[in-house]
């Protein structure tokens, strides 16, 4: 598995310039919200899901405060039921540990396995916040340099409206 320094070389590789912010563990969102006040981004809440039969795997990026309508998206896929993926299969796909769920993590799954959701809510921001697949720290990428990590990685992605406006 890659770990910060392989993350941190490959951000630099693709000219992805990014904020660092080093906090105390935060294993919830609302860990979280004390040491994102300042961010002048949009924070992401990331979620990994796996099908009913468990042969497809799903991260779920949305805004930081919206829920998630587990069951839409359940309705749109026609994979059966989704449910949280343990965390052997969050280390197989992702290389990383409950808390420290990131899009970074993609660099560990080489074969491309995880599709990907993004609450189409997160364009309206210029800059995101992400763990850098540890939760002690955020880092602060803008949209267009995510965008440009998504598409080294080679993984699927796709937009959409998971959520109900009204945050």
């Amino acid at each position: 598995m890659q770990g910060q320094k392989e993350l941190y070389e490959l951000l630099k590789t693709l000219s992805i310039e990014f904020e660092y912010h080093e906090h105390p563990p935060v294993n919830t969102i609302e860990d979280a919200l004390t040491h994102w006040k300042d961010y002048n981004s949009g924070r992401c809440k990331n979620i990994f899901f796996r099908n009913h039969k468990g042969n497809r795997h799903y991260l779920v990026i949305l805004e930081h405060l919206a829920q998630l309508n587990i069951r839409d998206l359940e309705q749109r896929l026609r994979q059966g039921k989704l449910s949280f993926a343990s965390d052997q299969r969050l280390m197989k796909y992702l290389g990383l540990l409950p808390g420290s769920v990131s899009p970074f993590g993609l660099i560990n799954d080489t074969e491309r396995h995880v599709h990907l959701f993004i609450d189409k809510n997160l364009l309206q921001f210029d800059r995101l916040a992400f763990h850098p697949n540890k939760n002690t720290a955020t880092l602060v990428i803008s949209k267009d340099d995510f965008l440009k990590f998504l598409n080294h990685t080679g993984n699927t992605f796709e937009f959409l409206n998971l959520y109900d406006q009204g945050i």
